[in-house]
């Protein structure tokens, strides 16, 4: 009775540690130029070790369930992830044509879309204080629209460490200029993605030679544009979801931002 009783103890011990073992997504919201943005800072809270800290900018479809899980499953126990809203107020797209007219205004002003994202990165440093992140092992990471919002958060001169891009469209506006820093950029896609044709490829690497980047463009084999979204289980157009090519690209970031933090 007493072995049984024992070991009840240790097994109700052991499930309210794992109850407090849980990935978080606190709500974290700030107010520029009158409009307020609606983020999450992701992370493990049982882990009480400080960690690098991530921006992430999602895809056209902003902060939602997806998102968050996406976000989950990249923070695990190695990162914190402020997952940025960059449309604000109450813009929340539920289809690819309310996504398109999200994501237009930001295309079309590369400066308010440099803003923003240079916003969500020191909003992210001023989470410090409310997560364990290490303050000197700071990156941003993107997908789709995402990736190119982390691309020009490295343009701006931002002192982050790295930014990594997924499925992401790599042209610039040129009239604002390329002010890359020591950023690392490593720009992940897919071989046969028609939204960055090879004139694009062409040009993006042109700016990171002319800006001496440290910095690497990988293309994935059969792989389109989506190719980490797994909602994207059917085939539309030139978007779906790739598991081994999505393994394969968090593998490459995870090594891409292991030797950024080491400079």
């Amino acid at each position: 009775m007493r072995r049984s009783l024992l070991a009840l103890s240790l097994l109700a011990l052991g499930a309210a540690g794992s109850a407090h073992a849980a990935m978080v997504a606190k709500p974290v919201q700030w107010t520029d130029h009158g409009v307020t943005f609606k983020s999450f800072l992701v992370y493990d809270d049982a882990v009480t070790a400080k960690r690098p800290g991530l921006v992430m900018v999602p895809n056209w479809f902003g902060v939602n369930d997806m998102a968050i899980a996406k976000a989950k499953d990249i923070a695990g126990k190695d990162y914190v992830i402020l997952l940025t809203d960059m449309y604000g107020g109450d813009t929340r797209p539920k289809n690819t044509d309310e996504a398109g007219a999200a994501v237009k205004p930001l295309y079309g002003d590369r400066k308010l879309m440099r803003e923003r994202v240079t916003r969500a990165f020191d909003e992210l440093k001023a989470q410090e204080k409310n997560a364990p992140i290490d303050p000197a092992r700071l990156a941003a990471i993107g997908f789709c629209f995402g990736g190119s919002a982390v691309l020009d958060l490295a343009r701006t001169g931002a002192d982050v460490a790295a930014v990594v891009t997924f499925h992401g469209l790599l042209s610039d506006d040129s009239k604002l200029g390329s002010k890359l820093h020591d950023t690392h950029v490593l720009a992940l896609n897919g071989a046969d993605d028609a939204n960055v044709p090879p004139e694009q490829r062409a040009a993006f690497e042109a700016e990171m030679r002319a800006a001496k980047a440290d910095w690497a463009s990988v293309d994935y084999g059969n792989a389109v544009h989506c190719f980490t979204e797994k909602e994207a289980t059917e085939s539309i157009g030139n978007c779906r979801y790739d598991a081994k090519v999505a393994t394969r690209a968090y593998a490459a970031m995870k090594a891409w931002l292991t030797e950024a933090f080491k400079h």
